[in-house]
């Protein structure tokens, strides 16, 4: 892994904010990233590429390595990436093609399973489709997960149960994006892993949330003390080995680079389910990244000077 020379001499451009939902989150996690940041000595420069002025910055500044604190669209979609492409500027985490398939819940789905990794059984829905709930509950049963295929920090997720709940929540879910993903509800464990590498990544020791609410939802993410973190999680050493193996290889599937984090269910059957896959995972005070990255015994500074090293390393 390439590292700066020197973090004294190495400016990072640290880039919060954004114009998705997600932008209170961003600000969060950029404040996190930024403390540990410059305790690593790095020299960092934040910036709102959502403000022009700070995006006239950005393509003229003289930085070395832009460190992205963007969730959701415009930030973790490949949008971003690409312009970063584009002024030849290196960026922590995946590229553009990888980012703008690891955001849609949807068409990860297919590469998760040509890698045979299991994912519930799932509904893909169109603004212009005319939905059919009978159908759809005879494929999926009637308790369902209702969520905007493109969305993170699950904005606008539902857990319903019987066919005039599951329409409710669509109805709901048309407010945060124009494709949906009804998935059949799988009761378990929620688990989540962290990946960090480009061409030999390794997972992280594995979290297990145990949220107040019913599910790991947007409160419970980002409200200090509304779900419990058990790192490392409370399994067996074969489950451990065989559920960070599918969180290599969804890494690996989507074609994810410097680090990923994706989130699971084992049901009481012993199958893990893969949910999601997260290019640029939180780095807020209560994010579940650095929480395993101290596990392994690497510090928060130290893990932003990993994700530089493999920015660099890419170039």
């Amino acid at each position: 892994m390439v590292e700066c020379v020197d973090p004294r001499h190495c400016h990072v451009a640290l880039l919060v904010g954004g114009a998705s939902g997600e932008r209170e989150v961003s600000l969060a996690s950029g404040d996190g990233a930024r403390q540990a940041l410059e305790e690593a000595g790095y020299n960092v420069t934040v910036l709102d590429p959502s403000v022009k002025t700070d995006l006239k910055t950005l393509i003229d500044g003289d930085f070395d390595v832009a460190f992205i604190c963007l969730h959701g669209k415009y930030g973790e979609d490949g949008t971003l990436q690409g312009l970063l492409e584009m002024i030849g500027l290196p960026y922590i985490g995946s590229g553009v093609w990888s980012s703008s398939l690891a955001i849609d819940k949807a068409k990860s789905k297919v590469f998760y399973q040509m890698s045979d990794i299991p994912v519930p059984p799932s509904i893909t829905l169109y603004a212009d489709n005319q939905v059919d709930i009978d159908s759809l509950v005879d494929d999926l049963g009637d308790h369902c997960v209702v969520k905007p295929a493109t969305e993170g920090s699950a904005l606008g997720v539902f857990i319903v149960e019987g066919k005039d709940e599951i329409q409710e929540a669509i109805e709901k879910v048309w407010d945060f994006d124009d494709e949906i993903l009804v998935e059949k509800y799988v009761e378990g464990k929620e688990l989540t892993v962290a990946v960090v590498g480009n061409e030999d990544p390794r997972a992280l020791p594995i979290i297990e949330i145990v949220p107040v609410n019913e599910f790991y939802d947007y409160e419970s993410k980002y409200t200090p003390g509304a779900s419990q973190h058990i790192c490392p999680a409370r399994l067996s050493d074969e489950t451990t080995q065989r559920v960070q193996e599918l969180a290599v290889k969804a890494h690996l599937a989507l074609g994810c680079s410097g680090v990923s984090r994706s989130d699971f269910i084992l049901d009481n059957d012993g199958t893990c389910w893969i949910l999601e896959t997260n290019t640029i995972p939180g780095m807020t005070g209560t994010s579940l990244l650095p929480d395993a990255a101290r596990a392994a015994g690497i510090s928060f500074a130290q893990l932003c000077t990993m994700l530089i090293g493999y920015a660099l390393e890419k170039k």
